[in-house]
């Protein structure tokens, strides 16, 4: 084993050669025997090792083996030198394995290692975006699994930060290619990842790049499949996926397969849900997503039958008034609750596909199923306009900060339902009904946000290991609110879906897809 001052000495003799530096093998032999010593020898040798690389073709092998010992030290001062110095070994065929290598290192739990990982793979991205993501998707479809979480992290939190002139045409093609081999086993998590990957590639900003996306998405959602509302998974995969297909709809992006599942499969199916996740009105959630989609239906092949059965389940939630006694009171003992969250979410879908088939309500019903409806509604209308009154009186005078208590704000999205309610009946008490009025759903924005766009995710973008999540889902609390009334459905607050669950059979017991047993340990 050389000494400090052997590696000095024979630096000095390779430095000195200049232009016939590659006469020396010998010299470059003992500075790669230099991983063998002491610390100190150690901390030389992960600099002067990669210093000379380029100059000894035919030890390229042994060059990066020793570097790679360096970057399995004990010392992590050792490691973390060598971590830095990873980058000048990219070149030529060697990049990907590099790429590889530096996949391999995500793993650490030291944060200062983790950010030289995350910058050396930055660094030879730009060198070669093709090699470098080879060496992360090798070890994303083969690696372990904190290996491939972190990789596929990478991708999701440091594409967006590379510049036009390395995410080419055709590395985000190459990109969508092996994102599509990884998609056919994954996660719920994994999934929404590669999803916020490919749906920032600019080639995929177009109506054809997006439509390529709602194919994707309707693949892991099974659609061809019998939707079973009893097996939790099946259920929270297709709220998953109709979450991140949301988005990508547009006018000339339709959710018409999307809105048809739901029409046929899930809303028969509508009491017998299960979920996994405890707390969820996965029944609201359910006609919440199929509100928003309803808006870019585009041709329906049974729109009839399907608005049949939008229909059924919309007059479920619209009861008849109490029967009255002889002296005008009412016969029961307390009046029919209404559930406001779920009919806006029904009597907005119902709006949006009947006009497409304007006449449903008059030629398509008998009159005394007519008669019937616009009962339930003129009820409906009137226990509306009493809480309108109770929820503006309520709300009257309050500005700025009053309003943003948390009473007072759900109060505010109960205003947004109940008046969007009162807009859509009157539209159906035209004679004919009408379909012209247009409403914003309560736990949407105001704003007009451009169609299609891309919602906004929170990333982990500092340079700390990522933290293993705990147990569960995080979501927010949602808060509950009585109106004096007791009438009114408690769930107001947007509900933001969160991953967990699993796509595809069962990746490890976790997930949608079985990835078989690998072998564990270096795979350099």
């Amino acid at each position: 084993m050389p000494t400090v001052e052997e590696l000095y000495r024979n630096y000095g003799i390779l430095a000195d050669a200049t232009e016939q530096v590659a006469q020396h093998k010998d010299a470059y032999q003992v500075i790669l025997d230099g991983v063998k010593g002491g610390t100190k020898e150690k901390r030389l040798a992960a600099q002067f090792i990669p210093k000379f690389f380029k100059h000894f073709p035919e030890l390229a092998d042994s060059a990066i083996n020793a570097q790679l010992d360096l970057c399995e030290d004990e010392d992590v001062s050792i490691r973390r030198q060598a971590i830095k110095e990873l980058p000048q070994f990219a070149t030529g065929e060697n990049l990907p394995r590099v790429a590889d290598i530096l996949t391999q290192l995500l793993q650490t739990d030291d944060s200062a290692e983790f950010n030289l990982v995350n910058n050396a793979l930055l660094s030879i991205f730009k060198m070669d975006a093709k090699g470098t993501l080879g060496g992360l998707f090798s070890q994303i479809l083969q690696g372990e699994d904190i290996v491939r979480e972190r990789a596929i992290k990478f991708l999701s939190t440091k594409l967006k930060t590379l510049p036009d002139e390395v995410l080419t045409k055709e590395v985000e093609e190459l990109i969508l290619t092996e994102s599509k081999k990884v998609l056919e086993d994954v996660t719920g998590e994994e999934f929404v990842l590669f999803m916020k990957i490919l749906s920032g590639l600019k080639s995929l900003q177009t109506v054809s790049g997006r439509q390529q996306l709602v194919e994707l998405v309707a693949e892991q959602a099974d659609l061809e499949q019998t939707f079973n509302p009893s097996d939790p998974d099946c259920v929270d995969r297709l709220l998953q996926c109709t979450r991140q297909a949301v988005p990508l709809f547009s006018k000339n992006v339709h959710s018409t397969r999307f809105v048809t599942y739901f029409c046929e499969q899930v809303l028969p199916n509508l009491s017998s849900l299960t979920t996994p996740v405890e707390g969820l009105d996965i029944q609201l959630e359910v006609l919440k997503l199929l509100a928003e989609m309803s808006s870019f239906c585009g041709d329906m092949e049974k729109l009839e039958t399907n608005l049949r059965k939008l229909f059924d389940k919309l007059l479920e939630y619209m009861p008849l008034p109490p029967e009255e006694a002889e002296n005008g009171e009412n016969a029961g003992n307390e009046e029919p609750k209404l559930q406001f969250s779920y009919v806006e979410c029904l009597l907005y879908s119902f709006h949006q596909l009947g006009r497409k088939l304007p006449d449903f309500l008059t030629a398509k019903l008998n009159a005394e199923k007519l008669k019937d409806f616009k009962i339930r509604l003129q009820y409906f209308a009137r226990g509306l306009q009493v809480y309108i009154r109770q929820l503006r009186l309520a709300l009257q005078g309050k500005t700025g900060e009053a309003l943003k208590t948390e009473e007072n704000k759900i109060k505010v999205v109960a205003l947004k339902i109940t008046n969007n309610i009162n807009v859509l009946i009157k539209d159906l008490f035209h004679i004919p009904p009408s379909y012209k009025s247009t409403v914003t759903l309560s736990w949407k924005p105001v704003q007009k946000v451009e169609i299609g766009q891309k919602r906004a995710n929170e990333d982990t973008t500092s340079g700390s290991p990522p933290k293993k999540s705990p147990a569960g889902p995080k979501r927010d609390a949602r808060q509950i609110y009585n109106p004096p009334s007791g009438k009114y459905s408690s769930n107001l607050s947007n509900f933001n879906y969160e991953q967990r669950g699993a796509f595809r059979g069962s990746r490890g017991g976790r997930g949608w897809g079985a990835r078989g047993n690998r072998s564990r340990g270096r795979l350099y």
